[in-house]
This record gives structure tokens, sequence and C-alpha cells, in this order.
């Protein structure tokens, strides 16, 4: 006969094997990994230098004397093209490009597709309407998140969505500017805000390919993917690829560099730890960004009226940011590349 311990034991174990599955605590697939302040700091000093660089994007692009599709194009192909060494030299690179999976490639693959979808219909915005409306409206990729998450099964919280409400009314009220001035401004402000969408569609999907791969790895399939869609879009709509001065190449260049490498590839990083959300919304300061350097290097004021609505759209985005981080934990950053 078993000793009245044993068998309390017995039958605590018996009842915590007999609980249904639906009552073990669940982890979305999409939350992070509790880490330490210092880790989150690194991470987030690391999106701040993202954003920095993407901050330079528009200006440089509505400054360069090219075609916007062949920019576009341009840009993700030196892109590939400079991470190529490291993915032939670096040891493990390989390993790591030919054991991503099936899954994660064609997610990844799905994400370039959205890279250029989102740059296929930002880009031309830039020469249609002002630097500010444009990067204002591309930079509601958080608002489309949020929706897509919500989408997805996740519950945003009520500031979250109060947030969404107040940016779209800074967006009305940005369009509503832009159709005073032209229709051919209120076109390229819905080419903008067209991109912000599949922005947000590039960031979640990237979210999930880094749950596995590296950012090398993920951000060599993705913008390969984006070089390859967006040639064949300039070679079908006969965009000039070439015989451009050397003051554009090098425009060109600086582009890659900085919005490309810098911007788009340290939040490729930094999205595995920190998440879609936070990731996406720290594209937000962007637009501040965009408008300061437009205003000091090309002399593009935007007109006063645009000033309360691009004030709205902020608040309206700081508040999706408020929302989010009351309830996403800290997360744990990717050691190497």
């Amino acid at each position: 006969m078993r000793a009245p311990y044993a068998e309390d034991v017995s039958a605590a174990r018996t009842r915590r094997d007999a609980l249904p599955t639906s009552q073990a605590p669940r982890v979305p697939r999409s939350a992070p990994v509790p880490a330490s302040a210092a880790a989150v700091r690194a991470d987030l000093l690391l999106l701040a230098l993202a954003v920095a660089g993407v901050s330079l994007s528009a200006p440089l692009i509505a400054a360069t004397a090219a075609p916007a599709l062949a920019i576009a194009f341009w840009r993700n192909a030196m892109a590939v093209g400079a991470l190529t060494p490291f993915v032939l030299l670096r040891r493990g690179s390989r390993a790591e490009l030919s054991g991503i999976g099936r899954r994660p490639a064609l997610l990844a693959v799905a994400a370039g597709a959205l890279l250029a979808l989102h740059f296929g219909m930002w880009l031309p915005s830039l020469h249609m309407t002002s630097v500010a409306s444009s990067t204002a409206l591309v930079t509601t990729t958080p608002v489309w998140t949020t929706l897509l998450l919500r989408l997805s099964g996740h519950r945003p919280p009520a500031l979250v969505w109060a947030g969404t409400a107040l940016a779209f009314l800074g967006v009305l009220i940005l369009t509503g500017v832009d159709l005073s001035m032209s229709p051919r401004a209120l076109a390229g402000d819905a080419l903008a805000l067209a991109g912000g969408i599949a922005g947000a569609g590039y960031v979640l999907l990237g979210a999930e390919v880094r749950r596995t791969a590296s950012t090398l790895a993920y951000s060599y399939v993705c913008y390969g993917t984006t070089a390859v869609l967006l040639l064949a879009v300039c070679l079908a709509s006969g965009a000039s690829l070439g015989g451009y001065d050397p003051r554009t190449w090098l425009k060109l260049a600086l582009l890659t560099l900085t919005a490309q490498l810098l911007g788009h590839s340290l939040m490729n990083r930094v999205v595995k730890g920190l998440g879609p959300s936070v990731t996406s919304t720290a594209i937000l300061l962007e637009t501040p960004g965009a408008a300061l350097i437009a205003a000091l290097w090309l002399g593009q004021l935007p007109a006063a009226a645009a000033y309360p609505a691009l004030a709205v759209i902020m608040a309206g985005l700081a508040l999706v940011v408020l929302g989010d981080r009351r309830k996403e934990p800290a997360v744990v950053p990717e050691t190497g590349v």
C-alpha cells in the first residue's frame, strides 16, 4: 500500500495532465521574448538609427533626376550587390541562406513583393505631392499594422483604436489640403497611402520570417525579390535604367547606403525583438525628419494648413504606440546578423 503523500502527488499529476489544452497559457506567434532593459535599449538605439536612415529617403528621391521606379529598382539592386560579399564570404551565411526553410523562404519572397508594391506606389507620389504629405501618408503603416493584427486574432486596446481614428482624421485633413492645391497632389496622396498599407504587410511578414531566419538571409531574399519585380516593371513600362549623370548615381548610392542598408536592414534586425507594432510605429518619426530635411535642403516648405494635419497624424500614431506598449513585454534582440 502506497503512502498518502505518494497518492497525493500522483493524484496531483493526474489532475495536471488532465487539464484541457484550452486552459494552458498560450503565447501568440508574434509574442516577443522577455529580455533585460539593456537589451531593449540596444534594439531601440538600432531602431533610432534606422529611422534616421529612412528619413533621408524622401528628400533624396525627390532630388534624384531618375524615374521613380528606376530609383526603387536601383536601391534594392545595389543593396543586394552590397550584401552579396557577406553572403559568399561570411562564415555560416551560405548555410543560413540554404537552410532558411521552405515556409520562411516563401514568406520572405512575399515580403519582397509587398516591398516592391510599397516602393512602386510611394516613390511616384513624391513627384506628385509634397515630401511632407507623401511621407506622412506612407507612414500610416502602424495604423494598418494594428488593423491587420486585429484581423489575425489580436485584440488591440481602446487607446490603439482611438489613436487609429485620430490618425485617420489627420489623413483627411492632409488630403483636403492637397485637394485644394491640385487633383494631381490628391492622386499622389492616394498612392502614398496605398504604399503605407503595403508597408504594413511587409513589416508583419518580416516579423514572422525573422522568428527563425537571420537578418542577412531574410534581407537578401527580400531585397532580391523586390529588385527582380521592379526590374520587370521598369522594363515593361519603359523606365530608363541608365544614362544618368554622376551626381544621380551618387545620390542613388547614398540612398542605398542610408535608407536601404541602414534603414530597412536595421528594421529587419530589430523587428524580431521589438515586434511589428513597435517597429512600424517608429516609422512615424520619419515624417518630421523628412519634412525638416526637405525644408533645409530642397526649400520645400509645406503649406501652412498642412502643419495641423501633420500634428494630428503624429498625435494619433503616438496614441497607437502608447496603447500597444502598455500590453507588449520587453524582448530579446538577436545577437548576430
